[in-house]
């Protein structure tokens, strides 16, 4: 039972991570002035809603976050501790009990990610809303491919998907 509970908080906290930045850069690409864009800016948005949603949603997420997470949440039902259980949401992004090359590549990801949040904040509208448009859509379908995995690998036979345990 202890194990359902820690895989349950570990793809909710995920969840409510990707949905709070889901929701926060919603409102500001919301707030885009779609009756003043130039072509420029049109085009500029189409390309960030294709490059992101390909770039961030379908190769970042689909391809390597959303399966390797689910495996882990689906490790973390079978292998708990108190450790994995209190921090089940950091374990399950591979923050820590992972191959060392991947825990490496997911810090320095997040770092990236953190310095581009930061200076995608100081743009202006309506730059600042194409960009956040894009990251929006990348997030949507992270969010739902990784709540498609999780139920493949707890529902399903052929989850083949490694956790990357070390």
């Amino acid at each position: 039972m202890t194990g359902y509970i820690a895989a349950l908080w570990g793809l909710t906290g995920i969840t409510l991570l990707l949905g709070s930045a889901i929701w926060r850069l919603g409102e500001m690409a919301l707030a885009l002035p779609l009756q003043s864009l130039s072509a420029v800016h049109w085009a500029a948005l189409l390309f960030s809603l294709l490059f992101m949603g390909f770039a961030e949603g379908y190769r970042g997420f689909q391809k390597a976050f959303s399966p390797r997470v689910a495996a882990r949440i689906r490790y973390l039902s079978d292998n708990v501790t108190p450790l994995r259980l209190l921090l089940a949401p950091m374990f399950c992004m591979g923050f820590f009990h992972i191959q060392r090359r991947r825990q490496i590549v997911t810090v320095c990801l997040t770092l990236g990610i953190i310095v581009l949040v930061q200076l995608v904040a100081m743009l202006e509208q309506p730059w600042r809303g194409i960009v956040d448009a894009g990251v929006v859509t990348g997030l949507l379908w992270g969010l739902v491919s990784l709540w498609l995995f999780t139920l493949k690998a707890f529902f399903s036979t052929d989850f083949d998907h490694s956790p990357e345990l070390p």
